[in-house]
């Protein structure tokens, strides 16, 4: 493994559902230990792994996992990784999350409207949907964690309640770095850094309110889930984006 502290967005693009879709999972490592946060879709860990080890990073390096919120492209690879790694990995949520992620209850954006609508669906869009209704993924979450809580991971990451895109999405600001790791709570889209989505977050008033949460940090980088990278004078958009959308 590389000594040190580091960081590293993982692009990962496939054709999924019908269209080519582009994620960014974060990785974080030390001399000690690997964490990963978010999973991608199901099937996405050969994927993955392969971006791991472009950074000099073996998959079985990992020791946990964080899930930001429930949604499946950050869900669907989690059964796959504890799998595929032979030491135990820690499996940190919130305890809004935690229900979801473990298939306890059924994920928030399938709603009986989306189920229903599914039949209009192309069939490589419905198929594929109808088989996760059927046995969405689901693995058990270890460890929980609240507001303000600082992991002693890695350079330190602070656990940063920002709900509304679902009502227990959490955001992360790894220390070392600088880096805030937004989840789905900010996108960057043709290089600009923008707000929640409104047409994926459960209560988008909420989702903008949890913006100015993040003016208090020092952010010098946000990896955004949707969109990836965004360093262009960050304090100052996020500030922004709080006054604006708040």
């Amino acid at each position: 493994m590389n000594t040190g502290i580091g960081i590293q967005a993982l692009e990962i693009s496939a054709h999924l559902m019908g269209e080519q879709r582009t994620i960014y999972p974060t990785l974080i490592w030390d001399e000690h230990e690997a964490v990963l946060i978010d999973t991608g879709y199901p099937g996405q860990l050969p994927l993955i792994q392969e971006a791991f080890e472009r950074v000099g990073i073996s998959l079985q390096s990992l020791r946990k996992i964080i899930i930001t919120h429930h949604d499946l492209d950050h869900i669907g690879g989690l059964p796959s990784f504890i799998e595929a790694v032979e030491s135990p990995i820690e499996v940190i949520s919130n305890a809004l999350e935690k229900p979801y992620i473990q298939g306890e209850r059924r994920i928030m954006k399938f709603t009986d409207e989306v189920i229903a609508a599914m039949d209009s669906w192309p069939p490589e869009r419905a198929i594929p949907f109808k088989r996760l209704l059927a046995s969405p993924p689901a693995a058990p979450v270890n460890t929980l964690v609240t507001d303000g809580e600082t992991l002693p991971y890695c350079g330190g990451i602070i656990i940063i309640d920002t709900p509304g895109h679902t009502p227990g999405h959490f955001s992360l600001y790894h220390q070392a770095s600088k880096t805030l790791i937004a989840g789905d709570a900010m996108v960057v889209d043709h290089g600009q850094l923008l707000g929640p989505d409104p047409r994926y977050s459960i209560d988008i008033a909420q989702a903008n309110a949890s913006i100015k949460k993040l003016v208090q940090y020092d952010i010098s980088r946000v990896i955004a889930y949707h969109g990836g990278i965004y360093e262009d004078h960050v304090n100052q958009r996020i500030a922004e984006l709080a006054a604006h959308l708040g």
